[in-house]
């Protein structure tokens, strides 16, 4: 089953849940069989799966974004150094490395990234 994207906002993904309720209402008109908690489970699968678009969508970069905003930057330094082994050619990538090690304070380390991301310019 389709779910719309419309239902899902911000970084995190969250359910807006007027949309979801809207959409759950025209679910549950078409398929009366459908009980609130299988709309849960519908919608918690839908995030999850949608989550992992945006990530395929934006190289990786969408998980580090979120990371990120959570405070996790030894989460989002691992996610970027994980995602450079299949791509070491993205500058984006090594730029936001460099930065976040700079941030952690492994300045040398983050020169070493923005040094590696201007080969790739």
């Amino acid at each position: 089953m389709n779910v719309p994207r419309r239902l899902f906002v911000g970084r995190d993904a969250e359910l807006d849940t007027k949309a979801a309720d809207e959409f759950g209402k025209v679910l549950t008109d078409r398929y009366p069989w459908l009980t609130k908690g299988s709309l849960e489970v519908l919608f918690r699968n839908a995030r999850t799966e949608y989550l992992r678009v945006l990530d395929e969508e934006s190289g990786g970069m969408a998980t580090v974004r979120r990371l990120i905003s959570k405070g996790d930057l030894q989460g989002a330094i691992s996610r970027l150094r994980t995602y450079l082994e299949d791509d070491p050619e993205d500058p984006d990538a090594w730029m936001e490395l460099g930065k976040l090690l700079c941030e952690i304070g492994e300045a040398d380390e983050g020169y070493k990234a923005f040094a590696e991301a201007r080969k790739h310019y």
